[in-house]
């Protein structure tokens, strides 16, 4: 038995999925009406990488990317000058870099477009584990994994790269097996589903406001 299923067997929730502290955390990290506070979205994200390693090769095409993106965030977020107070909400980020002239500095790794890579990514998550939603137990996960990836971020993947993750895929397991796999404990997972897909969208929303609303859709 692999060292995921053992953990999981003993209820080691710390290696598993959560999804009610997913679903606290993006909740936490909602600001008024249209902001997201940092600490709390990368909290929540760490969280999403557990499923991701969980998960194993299948979704290699999106684990790594991910990572590196994190910790770029975490590095910003990290800094010891006054800049810091920048990276705090989404919205004081995207100003700043573009009110500095940051995005086109030849250089700087810039956490809008980071942020960006990221929320892709949320997309994904949060298509794929509605449609997971909606399956029975002992449906198969395979083609709502393609759809949803061809539906977010198949569209800004390479020909190699979309290729490769549709292999993957035909390794996905039928939705009781896949919730068995990630969380502890699969009654409380499926209880706390909805919420955290509600919480997840909302925060989505609100980026995708930000983005369109400072022309930001486009990072290279």
């Amino acid at each position: 038995m692999s060292e995921t299923a053992l953990a999981t067997q003993n209820g080691d929730s710390g290696n598993c999925f959560d999804i009610l502290n997913v679903s606290t955390l993006f909740e936490s990290s909602l600001i008024g009406e249209d902001d997201v506070q940092m600490d709390a979205y990368l909290t929540a994200y760490e969280e999403i990488m557990k499923f991701f390693q969980l998960m194993g090769s299948v979704f290699s095409f999106v684990s790594s990317d991910v990572r590196s993106k994190i910790d770029i965030l975490y590095a910003l977020r990290a800094t010891d000058t006054q800049d810091v107070r920048h990276f705090e909400t989404f919205k004081t980020m995207l100003e700043y870099e573009k009110e500095e002239q940051l995005l086109a500095k030849k250089g700087y790794v810039s956490g809008s477009r980071t942020l960006l890579r990221l929320h892709r990514g949320l997309d994904f998550v949060y298509e794929f584990l509605n449609r997971v939603q909606a399956l029975e137990d002992d449906q198969k996960t395979v083609d709502v994994c393609k759809t949803a990836y061809d539906d977010t971020l198949g569209k800004h993947h390479s020909f190699l790269i979309r290729k490769g993750a549709r292999l993957a895929m035909y390794a996905m397991p039928t939705r009781g097996d896949l919730l068995k796999r990630v969380c502890s404990d699969v009654g409380l997972a499926k209880e706390n589903l909805p919420s955290m897909l509600n919480n997840m969208r909302i925060n989505y929303d609100r980026t995708e406001q930000l983005y369109t609303h400072h022309d930001l859709h486009s990072l290279p």
